[in-house]
């Protein structure tokens, strides 16, 4: 039997975030054959609708020019292109945060996100009542930073942990969410910190995707 083979796609052109994705993603290397790229036309960080707009053909067209693998990631938490992709094709095409919710929901209780801005949240509400799992969201908090930030600076596993303590003890989650690929690297050092389970997106949506293929 063939190995299963999954490409992540890291919507933006930031190589730092693309790395934290690989490293994140070794984990599954026993079980399939993890590609990770990013898309260099994509801006450095997706922060913006208009930034999500921007991706969507550009990872319609990379999962069209791939057909060589087995299920597809958007390593973005705004999951761009999710649907338009599902409909191009009939293989699995996973996005980070309805694998991430549903992982979540899976855990019980409820959950918590941590996420770049404040615009970032009010995508990310949007989503989850369209996903409909708004009553499962404890919380979603700020972290205030961008996403070359996320996976560049060095206080970045610091501001994770402090807001991640603060859904745990203010809000009561059973699980908090890296709310951004950019974080992927964090999740280790904030597992060992947090007393709930660090859910890593990408990781999430690629243990579906494995179980899908």
């Amino acid at each position: 039997m063939s190995r299963k083979k999954i490409l992540v796609i890291n919507p933006n052109s930031n190589e730092t975030v693309t790395t934290g994705l690989r490293e994140s993603l070794r984990q599954f290397t026993p079980e399939a054959d993890i590609d990770c790229c990013m898309l260099e036309a994509g801006p450095f960080g997706i922060e913006s609708d208009d930034d999500i707009l921007s991706v969507v053909p550009l990872v319609c067209q990379r999962v069209l020019d791939s057909d060589e693998y087995d299920a597809y990631v958007i390593a973005c938490y705004s999951d761009p292109g999710l649907r338009e992709c599902r409909e191009m094709i009939s293989k699995p095409v996973f996005g980070m945060q309805e694998s991430a919710v549903k992982t979540a929901v899976s855990l019980g209780g409820k959950f918590g996100v941590l996420a770049l801005s404040d615009d970032s949240i009010r995508r990310h509400l949007r989503y989850v009542r369209e996903l409909g799992f708004e009553d499962q969201l404890a919380a979603e908090l700020s972290l205030n930073i961008t996403v070359d930030e996320a996976a560049n600076a060095g206080d970045t596993v610091e501001k994770v942990v402090t807001a991640g303590c603060r859904l745990v003890d203010e809000f009561c989650v059973s699980s908090v969410i890296l709310g951004c690929a950019g974080m992927a690297a964090t999740k280790e050092a904030a597992e060992t910190k947090l007393p709930v389970p660090v859910i890593e997106p990408a990781q999430a949506a690629v243990r579906l995707a494995i179980e899908a293929v």
